[in-house]
């Protein structure tokens, strides 16, 4: 029988039926090591204890409500979040994934300045909604007919380009991705992110940090913003937000806020109980588990052991990784998961994208780079 589902994604010839840490079993029987969890989502791994109590918990307790009534759930949810990000990020609009969350970012920028251009990064990647989709490059899949503001792109780490970009005064914000996760894990320089701050800020425009994927403490740190010493005006997450299930989130100011009033924005599903649950049980976990020094010293470990075989370099900033290959991404991809590995690959046809749980092991990553010593360079 054929499939109902529509057919617009490439697929790996796997079925994972059940997960445990960062391991996952498949429909054949198989034992893969997940060093990519689901683009980054399974941020804490598969059947981790606080997840699962929080869920249960909160759906025998109350399944769904909407914004239309307050929720002490919720409020706990935003308050952990904000404490968890930048100081001076203290107000929260919960949402359901990465590109709802940039979407409104980049409503309340310009509703905000009354400019009608946004600034994006050459290689960005910020979801596929009409306003996310407008600031990615090259978003041949992109179906409208108009984008909705003016867009100018300029390419990464050029502070030239970008103070001429902002030199009309009519852009409302400029938005990045600290860490270029789709483009094949290319960090941004914290020179590069703390020019991009003050030329903003000279400008009257608003700066936004996109860690969707690179945020939650992929970075080592609880997001790139705190590494860097650099603090965006709004910042927005996803991704791991919840430990898998769907949520996102837009961090702003108290100052921009208070601009924003009751109808201006707007979400049925973002919010709600149980995704808040799981909000407050994964920034639990992130402070409490050790997990920000385990990413630190995994990803040295990746960067020490992991240029072997086909790698001739690694990029990216903690747990979202780049592997360079001297062969196709795509080739080493399938022979890595004929080893029991399962990896991504990028936009960039010669890197391998790693994204684990960060609750991956140094055993784990011994493994992995004792598998890439084996393929062929």
């Amino acid at each position: 029988m054929a499939s109902a589902l529509l057919p617009v994604y490439d697929q790996l010839g796997i079925e994972p039926v059940e997960g445990d840490g960062v391991r996952l079993t498949t429909a054949d029987g198989r034992t893969l090591v997940d060093f990519y969890g689901g683009h980054a989502v399974a941020l804490l791994g598969y059947r981790h204890p606080r997840l699962l109590a929080a869920l249960a918990g909160q759906a025998h307790a109350l399944f769904f409500q909407s914004n239309a009534v307050p929720l002490a759930v919720r409020e706990r949810a935003a308050r952990r979040l904000a404490d968890f990000a930048p100081a001076g990020l203290d107000r929260v609009f919960l949402v359901n994934s990465g590109a709802e969350a940039n979407e409104n970012a980049l409503r309340v920028a310009l509703r905000t300045t009354g400019r009608d251009a946004v600034v994006a990064l050459e290689g960005a990647f910020h979801g596929r909604t009409a306003a996310a989709g407008a600031v990615t490059w090259r978003a041949r899949w992109y179906g409208f007919p108009r984008t909705p503001f003016e867009v100018r792109f300029v390419p990464r780490e050029d502070a030239d380009a970008l103070a001429r970009a902002l030199a009309d005064r009519d852009v409302a914000g400029v938005i990045l991705e600290p860490v270029q996760g789709v483009a094949g894990a290319v960090a941004l320089s914290d020179g590069y992110l703390a020019t991009a701050r003050s030329l903003t800020a000279a400008h009257d425009t608003l700066l936004i940090f996109d860690e969707v994927q690179c945020g939650m403490g992929r970075s080592g740190c609880p997001f790139v913003a705190h590494a860097a010493g650099v603090t965006p005006d709004l910042l927005t997450t996803a991704k791991g937000l919840a430990g898998g299930f769907p949520a996102g989130a837009l961090l702003l100011s108290d100052s921009i806020a208070a601009g924003i009033g009751v109808g201006d924005l707007g979400t049925t599903f973002g919010g709600g109980p149980l995704a808040c649950a799981l909000i407050e049980a994964t920034v639990e976990a992130l402070a409490d588990d050790g997990l920000l020094a385990n990413v630190r010293a995994r990803a040295e470990q990746i960067r020490a052991a992991c240029a072997v075989g086909p790698v001739e370099a690694v990029t990216g900033r903690g747990l979202l990784v780049g592997l360079r290959t001297t062969r196709p991404a795509r080739d080493v991809q399938e022979e890595l998961l004929a080893r029991g590995f399962l990896v991504g690959t990028s936009a960039d046809p010669r890197v391998v994208r790693l994204l684990p749980p960060l609750v991956i092991t140094a055993g784990d990553v011994a493994a992995l780079a004792g598998a890439l010593a084996e393929l062929p360079s």
